[in-house]
């Protein structure tokens, strides 16, 4: 039987996927916590995208392109192969879609990707690409996937399927876009509740906010090791640490809502505090610095977005000093500029190559 065809020579699939700054909340949605306590996280999509594009490939093998990393491989379309491919999350989401809905048949496909920041960046960077390749894939095959479904298929290929550590709010994140409060139950439950802030608040939070890119990218992997260590184990600082940031993604929910983004900035401070008991590398000398910089640049409040360790941070500042602000952690050796909210999540379609 001739398999059918799902993309003609000359056109080509597209997809996209925000990335996310993490205001509140951040490793709660790490487990074992949220499955015994349950975890609430609040963050914002931005305009940094992971990407990716896939057409037919016309040799009969499998590429996986990773263009912002310089990596490109080519491999004949077998199973065991493909599982060792350098490019692990392309070869988890191809593998894991030509298992569950092509009967196992191994297409010859070119997938290339690239991201709108450095991997490690704390952005949720990895999820995001993942969630754009299977955002990718459903548009490719034509699959009845809603938005939990896309973001919980990318959960399950990278916690699972390829065991790399991490959370559960980044895959929401990027499916769904926007302005979300995501709560994580027992019994792998996720609820995300899209917030309806108002126009002028959301334009007076974007103009408060500068993003900085430390200059290091970092592995999360030990830090979310010591954090599930800590739950595991009750830890008794590190399990007050995150109760802390439940509390105050809740408390930063509500805060956002009415447009106290003084108060936001509060609670920013009083979270960065909680997020570094949770496990040692979570700041260092660097961040440290960058942090006193801003500070004493004009800065109300700052932290890591991500794990820590490295990556980007982002300050709450008074919108008549963001300008200032920004010149002078460039001019301590970050990268720093301002932000763009988006409210769209993943997206696909079909394109003539041209």
């Amino acid at each position: 039987m001739t398999p059918p065809t799902y993309l003609s020579p000359d056109h080509v699939v597209r997809a996209r996927a925000p990335l996310r700054l993490g205001l509140a909340g951040g490793g709660t949605d790490l487990s074992p916590y949220c499955d015994e306590f349950g975890g609430a996280v609040l963050n914002c999509t931005i305009d940094r995208y992971a990407y990716c594009y896939i057409e037919m490939s016309q040799d009969g093998l499998v590429h996986f392109i990773a263009d912002d990393l310089g990596v490109a491989e080519a491999m004949a379309p077998d199973r065991a192969a493909l599982a060792n491919a350098a490019l692990r999350l392309h070869a988890g989401v191809y593998l894991r879609m030509m298992r569950d809905h092509v009967q196992g048949r191994m297409l010859p496909l070119r997938i290339t990707t690239h991201v709108d920041a450095p991997a490690g960046s704390g952005l949720g960077s990895s999820s995001a690409l993942c969630v754009a390749i299977v955002e990718a894939f459903r548009e490719l095959l034509g699959l009845p996937l809603g938005l939990y479904d896309v973001a919980h298929l990318a959960f399950e290929i990278e916690r699972i399927d390829l065991a790399l550590a991490g959370g559960k709010q980044d895959q929401y994140a990027a499916a769904f876009g926007g302005a979300n409060f995501i709560e994580f139950l027992a019994g792998d439950r996720v609820v995300v509740n899209p917030l309806r802030v108002s126009r002028s608040v959301m334009c007076e939070f974007e103009t408060s906010l500068v993003t900085c890119f430390s200059g290091v990218s970092r592995r999360s992997d030990a830090i979310i090791t010591e954090q599930q260590r800590g739950m595991t184990g009750h830890a008794h600082g590190a399990l007050e640490s995150l109760h802390q940031l439940k509390a105050d993604a809740v408390e930063m929910k509500q805060a956002l809502l009415r447009g106290e983004i003084r108060h936001m900035g509060e609670i920013l401070n009083r979270s960065w505090e909680a997020k570094k008991r949770t496990a040692r590398g979570v700041s260092t000398d660097l961040i440290d610095n960058l942090y006193d910089t801003a500070m004493g640049h004009g800065a109300l409040a700052g932290k890591v977005s991500g794990a820590g360790g490295g990556g980007f941070m982002m300050f709450i500042v008074p919108p008549q000093s963001r300008t200032a602000l920004i010149a002078s952690l460039n001019a301590a050796g970050a990268q720093a500029n301002a932000v763009q909210f988006t409210s769209q999540g993943a997206e696909s379609w079909r394109a003539r190559i041209v």
